[in-house]
């Protein structure tokens, strides 16, 4: 059976303890976003099984447990967070609302869509990902420029809120392609067709590449800054995966 790299075969999630916690204390995490069930040896309906178990049996008593027996500062909108936050989503939603443009917040998605679905997908190339990191700028500007965003912010307004992911997506696929230059491998779900072995499987490197890339956002238009985080295993060891 030919198996295609798709997100669920090859890539993992993040760690949590016995109790679904994560390294940051009171921050749980359920179903696919934990590594628990990922792996070359996924069966399918195998994301139904783990969102049941981990919303069902496991964190209503975990999450319980934390919460009973810790003692959590007082938070009030009255900190410096509360205002600056207010302040940063007003100023964008008033932005998207004065362009007043002629060109739909789902056309904008669908074409972003595209440029990373042809460029920057699950097989990727260098060629195509640079072709990407010119066409997503271009694209940003224009969606600033020319975006229709109709109703008023007082009111429930589904394509306020559209617009303002699609803002989201287009800085993440900038950083998305960005980061997938930067390594010379095929890792994770994405697979650069120049990294691959001769049974064209994914080929690591796990010499220069075992880390997780923290990057730092430094504003639109800017290039990010690269923090590597070094992978570590005491336990496992690398291997490089086949099915024959």
């Amino acid at each position: 059976m030919m198996i295609y790299p798709a997100i669920h075969y090859t890539m993992g999630g993040l760690w949590v303890d016995y109790n679904l916690m994560s390294t940051i204390p009171g921050l749980f995490v359920l179903g696919e976003a934990n590594f628990s069930d990922h792996g070359s040896n996924r069966l399918g309906a195998s994301a139904l099984m783990q969102g049941l178990a981990d919303g069902y049996f496991v964190i209503p008593y975990t999450i319980g447990g934390y919460l009973a027996g810790t003692v959590l500062p007082e938070v009030n909108e009255a900190h410096p967070a509360f205002e600056d936050s207010t302040k940063l989503v007003n100023e964008g939603i008033d932005k998207l609302l004065s362009i007043k443009g002629d060109r739909t917040v789902d056309d904008f998605h669908k074409e972003l869509g595209h440029i990373l679905w042809e460029y920057g997908g699950m097989s990727r190339n260098e060629i195509g990902m640079l072709k990407a990191k010119e066409l997503i700028p271009e694209l940003r500007e224009q969606f600033w420029e020319n975006v229709m965003v109709t109703g008023s912010p007082g009111e429930f307004n589904q394509t306020l809120e559209r617009a303002g992911r699609v803002a989201d997506f287009l800085e993440f696929s900038e950083l998305l392609v960005e980061d997938g230059v930067s390594r010379e491998e095929s890792c994770g779900c994405h697979f650069n067709e120049a990294f691959q072995t001769e049974e064209h499987e994914a080929q690591r490197d796990d010499d220069s590449c075992s880390y997780v890339a923290a990057w730092e956002f430094r504003g639109t238009g800017k290039a990010p800054a690269l923090h590597k985080e070094p992978l570590v295993f005491e336990n496992v060891e690398l291997a490089q995966r086949s099915y024959k």
